[in-house]
């Protein structure tokens, strides 16, 4: 199934809490959208690897995608080598992509920028004819390239290079981040409190959204980093 757009995370909750508003916004104007999970979060301190696999699937029907997928990788350890990157190259061949959203460029978690970098460097290797990879079937795919990777902020305030107006879509974000129970409310005994957890990061999720769309002039905001400079048609088409 080719997209309009794909999200990429590595870790279940991550688009969410990048760009959730975002991709609410894109399903209301009829894009179709994937996320891909690089890893299960098997690593996080709380919760499981079915457990977060769960969340993820609520969460992606609360955010209207087309369909979510996981590449499980190794929570922490995975890299930004040839073996990894075939494998964001065929996800990026099989569905076509025009818009790749990604993690923060850098970031607290360790994950987060090897997460930016391969699925950064997945989307250039997956134009070059000669970089081979098959699909499922034993077919050779034909290369791809998205016409933009944008990476969301996470956990460091990264200045934005564009921020999307999410004014009316900002309680379906917090409804879908709200999906990973096990990691932000879990009423189990075995939780043990984490930044993220803290009343703190909770309450961010709004105010960043907020301030970001106080930056622009609306009620709240999605802030990404551009690889490239964003171009418009006008200069009308600013607002």
């Amino acid at each position: 199934m080719k997209v309009d757009i794909l999200a990429f995370g590595a870790h279940p909750d991550d688009v969410e809490l990048g760009c959730g508003g975002t991709i609410s916004k894109a399903v209301s104007e009829q894009k179709t959208v994937g996320i891909v999970d690089l890893t299960q979060g098997e690593m996080g301190t709380n919760g499981s690897a079915p457990i977060r696999i769960k969340e993820a699937k609520e969460a992606a029907n609360i955010l209207g995608v087309k369909f979510r997928k996981n590449l499980e990788f190794r929570d922490a350890y995975f890299k930004n080598d040839e073996d990894h990157q075939n494998k964001v190259i065929q996800i990026l061949r099989l569905h076509q992509p025009e818009i790749v959203l990604c993690n923060a460029i850098e970031d607290r978690h360790i994950d987060h920028g090897k997460g930016s970098s391969l699925v950064s460097d997945s989307c250039f290797l997956s134009g070059l004819r000669k970089v081979k990879t098959y699909d499922k079937n034993g077919k050779e795919q034909s290369s791809w390239k998205p016409k933009g990777v944008y990476h969301y902020i996470q956990w460091k305030d990264i200045e934005p290079n564009v921020v999307v107006d999410i004014s009316e879509f900002l309680e379906q974000k917090i409804i879908a981040v709200n999906a990973f129970s096990s990691q932000f409310s879990s009423k189990d005994k075995s939780f043990k409190p984490t930044p993220i957890s803290s009343k703190n990061f909770i309450e961010s999720i709004s105010y960043r959204a907020k301030n970001l769309g106080r930056l622009i002039g609306t009620d709240a905001g999605e802030g990404f980093v551009c690889e490239r400079f964003p171009a418009v048609k006008s200069i009308t088409d600013l607002i």
